[in-house]
């Protein structure tokens, strides 16, 4: 016979930034990478935002792993079905120490921008409806809401927040009926989205990122 036990020990964690935190900053993003990404990675789809308005934070999940043993690729995840429970509060507490910390060195009036990408999407989904961070606009990116929370009882909290929908067309893991069911999830939760399309598969568009951007400076 053996027994499962668990213990909270300090460890390590990465992150990544681009700009600098200070009074110039007018939006501040917190970006969740996808399964199988690093930070590093996916801050580079911002490289194309000025830093001296826009500071962009990039944690990483706390799992790696090698994708190819033969290549010795790395990635990272956030949670997986062991233990998942323990892992969201991990994360969910990591979130909220980086976002507290960087949140305090900017202006009271910064906009901020919580960008998650396939898996980030739960992810920030997660840690938003526990703890209920400050901010202006929330961008799932290929990805879905999880369907394991119920988001009426902060129909308050979302009401003067924008929530945007993006995906491409070509998006393998999207299917219609993938989409369809999101869309009446959505509708029985009584969530407003802001839905864009590119031409292209599960992947960050740069092209429509920008636009997004200035049309939110305008």
């Amino acid at each position: 016979m053996f027994a499962s036990h668990s213990i909270k020990i300090p460890r390590t964690a990465h992150y990544y930034t681009s700009g600098e935190p200070g009074p110039n900053i007018r939006q501040f993003w917190l970006v969740c990478h996808g399964y199988g990404q690093l930070a590093s990675r996916i801050i580079r789809k911002f490289s194309e935002l000025d830093n001296n308005e826009h500071f962009i934070l990039a944690p990483e999940g706390l799992s790696r792993f090698y994708w190819n043993n033969r290549t010795g690729q790395v990635g990272a995840s956030w949670m997986t079905k062991q233990d998942r429970l323990e892992e969201i509060d991990d994360y969910v507490y990591y979130l909220s120490h980086l976002y507290d910390h960087f949140r305090g060195q900017l202006p009271a009036e910064v906009q901020i921008n919580l960008l998650g990408f396939s898996q980030g999407v739960a992810t920030q989904c997660r840690w938003l409806t526990k703890r209920q961070p400050d901010f202006h606009r929330l961008i799932l990116w290929a990805g879905l809401l999880p369907e394991d929370i119920d988001y009426r009882p902060l129909k308050d909290y979302f009401s003067d927040k924008v929530l945007h929908f993006v995906y491409g067309h070509e998006d393998e893991y999207l299917t219609p009926d993938r989409l369809k069911w999101h869309e009446q999830f959505v509708a029985e939760q009584e969530l407003k989205l802001q839905v864009h399309t590119f031409e292209g598969k599960h992947e960050i568009d740069r092209h429509l990122l920008g636009k997004m951007v200035k049309e939110w400076s305008e």
